[in-house]
């Protein structure tokens, strides 16, 4: 869901931190973050319906335009500022957010997004306050989440009932970066029933068969990691990608998205230029969060890098 009259891209930050949100009434629920609160308003909102990652490419193909997708780890520095930073990203013109869950193990982060898991959850981040600020905040946003989840936070939960809390929660997405294709089959008919699309990801090493495999998988779009490795900005984006994008486009009509190592305004202008259909900024906006001297801080600088990029793909 989404307020029906969506701002410019904008910050009302006061001194205090806890007079960061842009609804204060005295009817709110307070729910802990440890070094601040997170008070979230209980005031009604006039709402329109958030659509889908599918619905979202479709209308930006219509009109000739490309996904901005940037990612933000939940809990990072805290979730007041993580609520916040959605609708700054929201504001800004995001075309889809992606939101990580922290986790102990983040085997394909890189460094600077491992650093924010750490920090997230020593602050006592966890699944069930995250997902109680999304219900809050959710209905705020005009574009749709994507959730980032590790495979074993899932299990752990049974792939049933969690499939069935971020439905709850407004989440019209999901991206398990460390599930094999052949082990998705459960969580493919759990994200269907709950009308969550399941995004698959394929990498430069994956041989065609397979990359076609998982394409013909994935709901919403095909995550195109950019180079081997792990997260994390770097210097270029290798000119291979561009290979790869007409590959995936020859083997499906599903819609493309790079990320991995896309970290500034220029490498968004060729990615697009090179025919993606959408591109995943998440290092560079997980460091400007995590790294800033306050949360205040790290929220104008978010809106600032977000213009552009934004600015990049006209």
């Amino acid at each position: 869901m989404a307020v029906a009259l969506k701002a410019s891209c904008f910050l009302q930050l006061k001194n205090k931190p806890e007079s960061h949100f842009l609804l204060r009434h005295s009817n709110s629920r307070v729910f802990a973050s440890p070094k601040r609160e997170f008070k979230a308003s209980m005031a009604t909102l006039t709402t329109v319906p958030t659509v889908g990652l599918s619905e979202t490419f479709t209308r930006l193909r219509k009109q000739g335009k490309v996904a901005f997708i940037p990612y933000i780890t939940a809990g990072d520095p805290d979730l007041s500022t993580t609520a916040e930073a959605l609708k700054v990203l929201d504001s800004c013109g995001s075309d889809i957010i992606e939101l990580g869950v922290p986790y102990s193990d983040p085997l394909a982060d890189g460094p600077v997004i491992q650093a924010a898991s750490t920090r997230a959850l020593t602050r006592g981040t966890n699944f069930n306050a995250i997902i109680l600020m999304l219900k809050e905040v959710v209905p705020q946003l005009s574009c749709p989440i994507a959730l980032f989840s590790y495979y074993n936070p899932i299990l752990k939960r049974g792939t049933e009932k969690f499939m069935s809390i971020v439905k709850d929660a407004g989440i019209h997405g999901l991206v398990v970066p460390d599930v094999p294709l052949e082990e998705t089959e459960i969580l493919r008919e759990e994200a269907v029933k709950n009308k969550i699309e399941l995004v698959l990801l394929t990498t430069p090493t994956t041989p065609t068969e397979r990359m076609k495999a998982i394409a013909e998988a994935s709901e919403g779009f095909l995550y195109l990691v950019s180079s081997v490795g792990v997260t994390g900005a770097r210097a270029s984006v290798s000119a291979n990608v561009q290979t790869l994008i007409r590959e995936i486009k020859e083997a499906t009509s599903k819609p493309v998205a790079v990320g991995f190592g896309i970290s500034k305004p220029e490498h968004v202008k060729l990615v697009r230029e090179w025919g993606a259909d959408g591109v995943i900024v998440g290092s560079a906006m997980v460091k400007l969060l995590g790294e800033a001297k306050s949360p205040e801080e790290g929220l104008k600088e978010l809106e600032i890098f977000t213009k552009s990029l934004k600015s990049a793909m006209l």
